[in-house]
Parts: C-alpha cells; sequence; structure tokens
C-alpha cells in the first residue's frame, strides 16, 4: 500500500496552524501560530482580528509545515481542511486556501468537523488506540459525550444546554480578575484554596446534558457581592464543581455504552485538575483514560490532518463547493 500525505490546515479561531500527516497516524509536521498574545489585550478573541490575522500567517504557516516535513506541493495526496463548528471568518480563510490548493494541485479536498479532529487528536499520542471508546469533548466552544462507534461514526450522548466548559472558565477568571485565557490562570489560583464554597451542581435526570451557566452566573454573583472573598477558594471550588459535573455524567454514560475505554479531548483536557481526577477516576472503576499530549489538546492542524485521513479512506471527499458552516454539528 502506498503511503498517503495528508496537508491539514486549522483556523477555527484564534490558531494558524497547517500539518503533514503519513499514513494516518504519523505527525512529520505540526506548525501552530497562536494569536493568544494579540487578543489577550482584549480578554477574549475578537473575531475580525482573528481572521485579520489568519489571512496573514496561512501561507507562511504552510511553507513552514512542508519544510519541516521535508516535502514539497507535489507530495501531498490529500488536503484536509477545517470548515466548522468555529468563528465564520477564521474559517473561511481556512477553507479558501485548502480549496484552491485542492484545486492548483488537482488533490482530493476533505473538509473536517473540528469536534471530529478534536477527537483523532487521540490518535496521535495513542498509536493503537481504536473505536469503538467513549470521548468526553471539552473546550472553549463544546462540551460533548460522544460515542465513537468507528473512525466516521459518531452518536452524541450528551452536550451542554448553554456555555461550554472553557467558556465558562474564561468568564469566571474575566470577572476576578485573571488574564485570558482564563482556565490555566484558575487552576494555578485554584492550587493555593480550598473548595470550601457552596456552588450549584446542575444535573438533568433522565439526560447527559451538561449545564454551566448556573455556577458561572453564582460565581459572578458572589464575587460582585463579596470582594473581598478568597479568590483561590472561589477557583478551587468552581474547579471542583464544574469537574464533578463532567464526571458524573461520564460514569453514567459509561454505564450505558458498557465501554472502558474513555478518551478525553478539547483545550480544557489540558487542565493538570482534570485530568489527575479522571486518571483517579479510571483507577478506581478499571476504566482506561487517554487524553492527547498537551500541544494536541489546543485548536492544530495535526489532529486536522488525521480526521482528514480517515473521512478520505472511507470515501468522504468534499466539493470545491465547500463552504464554512460555524455552527455545524458533528
Amino acid at each position: 500500500m502506498e503511503d498517503i500525505i495528508t496537508l491539514g490546515i486549522e483556523t477555527s479561531c484564534d490558531e494558524t496552524s497547517a500539518a503533514i500527516i503519513k499514513n494516518g497516524r504519523q505527525v512529520l509536521s505540526n506548525v501552530i501560530n497562536s494569536q493568544v498574545p494579540i487578543h489577550k489585550r482584549y480578554g477574549g478573541v475578537v473575531p475580525e482580528i482573528a481572521s485579520r490575522n489568519h489571512v496573514e500567517a496561512i501561507s507562511s504557516v504552510v511553507k513552514e509545515a512542508l519544510e519541516q516535513a521535508n516535502i514539497t506541493f507535489k507530495d501531498i495526496d490529500v488536503v484536509a481542511c477545517t470548515y466548522g463548528p468555529g468563528l465564520v471568518g477564521a474559517l473561511l480563510v481556512g477553507v479558501s486556501y485548502a480549496k484552491a490548493l485542492s484545486y492548483a494541485l488537482n488533490k482530493p479536498l476533505v473538509g473536517v468537523n473540528h469536534i471530529q479532529g478534536h477527537i483523532a487528536a487521540n490518535y496521535i499520542t495513542y498509536e493503537k488506540l481504536e473505536p469503538p471508546f467513549l470521548c468526553l469533548i471539552i473546550s472553549g466552544g463544546h462540551t460533548h459525550l460522544v460515542h465513537i462507534k468507528d473512525y466516521t461514526e459518531f452518536e452524541i450522548l450528551g452536550k451542554t444546554r448553554d456555555d461550554a466548559i472553557g467558556e465558562a472558565f474564561d468568564k469566571v477568571a474575566r470577572v476576578i480578575g485573571l488574564e485570558y485565557p482564563g482556565g490555566p490562570k484558575i487552576d494555578k489560583l485554584a492550587k493555593e484554596g480550598e473548595p470550601n464554597i457552596d456552588l450549584p451542581h446542575t444535573h438533568f435526570e433522565n439526560s447527559l446534558d451538561f449545564s454551566f451557566s448556573g455556577i458561572k452566573t453564582a460565581v459572578l454573583n458572589l464575587n460582585h457581592k463579596n470582594p473581598n472573598l478568597n479568590k483561590a477558594d472561589l477557583c478551587a471550588s468552581f474547579e471542583k464543581v464544574a469537574t464533578d459535573m463532567l464526571e458524573e455524567n461520564t460514569i453514567e454514560a459509561i454505564k450505558k455504552l458498557g465501554i472502558n475505554k474513555l478518551a478525553l479531548a478539547g483545550g480544557v483536557s489540558a487542565s493538570p485538575y482534570i485530568r489527575q481526577r479522571f486518571k483517579d477516576l479510571g483507577e478506581k472503576n478499571n476504566i482506561e483514560i487517554y487524553y492527547p499530549d498537551l500541544v494536541l489538546c489546543t485548536d492544530n492542524a495535526a489532529m486536522i490532518g488525521v480526521a482528514g485521513y480517515y473521512n478520505y479512506i472511507k470515501g468522504n471527499v468534499s466539493e470545491l463547493t465547500l463552504n464554512a458552516e460555524p455552527n455545524l454539528k458533528i
């Protein structure tokens, strides 16, 4: 069987990334140009600024990915790009570039669902991981419990009804005076505190859906009414209860499916606290726990290239009429 070289392109939010993937699992390069320093001054991602920076960076990022992999455009077999969900302007940059490249090289184009990409990040870290398994996707824009039936076949078991968990982390961090991105800052400050503040724990009967708006609003109100409240304790309490909610629904899903393999994915899965909690959960309940290398938790093109490869070999090839779909569902 001949090698299949996939170029992955990711521009769904504030990272411009390109990667070269060999045969779906081997990462030859993964270049990430982050805009975090740019958006930090605004306390969050500004869509218009993100789009402009993608336009400026994408050509050089792709060129660097090719150079690091020691290949040329002629060696590429498949062009894969994120086409949703995400910021529409940011997505359009990557989709437009990928379509032009696909046309110019006369190579297949594969549009990739960003959420599927996060799942696929685990295939890079764990070479022998194969479906079926359960995946908890936790990021700034998503909180999903998904049954991975096959590489391109998914069943959503539960998802957030309001804020994504990463969004809640960022909003809580902002209100108590921590810099963007908020997750790592909360995680760091929480280590200095105790989870001794009572916060609402949302659970839906007969549903594996999540809700983080209640706990987020409770933290905002507590901080407003009592500015002298210990911020470290507040962070520790928020982090614990939010993770309790993740853990509770995940255990229910595992029991429902009868599967003992659980993968974490998305930016929030980089949290040392959440990783440890799920590691302990796995050891206690005899569940195999997987989570991507830290560089693969946040948005990157390697995961898009991997997901693109598995879609390509399944015959899921896109037309050149592919467009950005900011509210794309998995």
